[in-house]
């Protein structure tokens, strides 16, 4: 066992845990960042080049973390000096009863957040190449744009290194003993910490196990795919094509998402956010595509600057909670392990203000955000792995 006492010890160097490992490293703390795949890796639902970063929510407190968000990753952008943001804006787009577009277009105006309404007789000036189903409507929020996914994870990694901080990938967590110091246990050790925080994504349940507890958690495969353009360009974001998302569709009961061409030339990403429960341990063996025959049917119908069959389909793994809200709590009987889990495919954009919330319930302050839609408590009872 190592001698050394780190003030905080975060396992998982996802997104989550690569931000809260680099907020207590900023303030001075001894963090230890353990991760059980060498890095980088594509095992679980950080990698990948884009994602979209918006306030476009139906919820008024997720609007107000991301308007903290989007300064903190602005932060980020200028002490790594690398470009993570690009704006593009967000098309949203539903019939005006349904739940999805009448909820965001409501928190959009309700919070003064910049945005332009898009009359149906002039969408297709705005928006080329793109067919507005009948009956819906559409609106933009122009805030929103895409964040460079892997330059934001290695960016936090190298920032969280250069403020003292350790990273040990390749170490499998096999153990923890709760405490007043914590100990944690690897394949090639054990540390000990005076607080823990778990940002384990898909793998949460199996170290909650070593500590009395489980949350019901779901971890499902998605297929990401990527289509292609019939005339180079046209779906482009130098050609200033936004992201955009859409519910309440025909054949659809999941939100439809897509972000302009970019990782890949001539490729424009388009998924569905719903997949097939998966082991994340065996994902491979998951190889439903009904995901893509929804998907295959949309870009035929909404999207005829494409390709109707996916060029190039990847993986992610998301994990659910049961109402798709986060996970950020303390453990009910150890106060100081921390859990930050349950991001369920929406929370990445979400990083720097979710790793701040767990730095600050691992040092004990008042959380700068109301946690109370993401207490362990919501749910009826946290099954206990004892």
């Amino acid at each position: 066992m190592s001698s050394q006492i780190y003030d905080c010890i975060v396992i998982g160097a996802g997104i989550q845990g690569s931000c809260t490992a680099y907020y207590h490293a900023k303030n001075n703390k001894k963090t230890l960042l353990l991760e059980q795949f060498f890095l980088p890796h594509s095992r679980g639902s950080s990698h990948g080049q884009t994602r979209i970063i918006r306030k476009a929510y139906q919820q008024d407190f997720y609007l107000r973390m991301m308007e903290e968000s989007y300064k903190l990753w602005a932060e980020l952008e200028r002490d790594a000096g690398v470009q993570l943001y690009r704006c593009t804006g967000l098309l949203v787009m539903g019939p005006e009863d349904g739940q999805y577009y009448s909820a965001v277009k409501d928190v959009l105006q309700r919070n003064k957040v910049p945005t332009v309404m898009l009359k149906r007789e002039e969408f297709n000036q705005h928006i080329p190449n793109f067919n507005l189903v009948s009956g819906e409507n559409a609106l933009v929020d122009t805030s929103a744009g895409v964040l460079y996914a892997d330059k934001a994870l290695a960016s936090l990694q190298r920032l969280f290194q250069s403020h003292g901080g350790v990273i040990k990938d390749g170490e499998k967590v096999t153990g923890i003993k709760p405490g007043p110091v914590v100990t944690v246990t690897t394949a090639s050790g054990a540390y000990q910490a005076k607080s823990l925080v778990i940002t384990a994504g898909p793998w949460t349940n199996t170290l909650l196990s070593h500590i009395g507890m489980a949350l019901p958690l779901k971890v499902e495969k998605i297929n990401v795919c990527y289509w292609r353009e019939k005339v180079p360009g046209s779906y482009d974001v130098h050609n200033r094509f936004p992201c955009f998302s859409r519910q309440d569709g025909p054949e659809v009961d999941q939100i439809i998402y897509g972000l302009p061409s970019n990782e890949y030339p001539g490729l424009m990403k388009v998924c569905y956010h719903i997949g097939k429960e998966t082991d994340p341990d065996a994902r491979d063996n998951q190889t439903d595509q009904s995901d893509i025959q929804v998907l295959q049917r949309f870009v035929a119908r909404c999207m005829p600057g494409l390709v109707p069959v996916p060029a190039v389909v990847e993986s992610c793994l998301y994990t659910l909670t049961p109402d798709n809200h986060f996970v950020l709590d303390c453990h009910p009987t150890y106060s100081n392990i921390i859990i930050g889990a349950g991001f369920s495919g929406h929370g990445f954009k979400f990083g720097p203000v979710i790793g701040k919330i767990l730095y600050e319930l691992s040092t004990g302050q008042v959380p700068s955000h109301n946690l109370s839609p993401f207490k362990i408590t919501r749910f009826q009872t946290p099954k206990s792995a004892l």
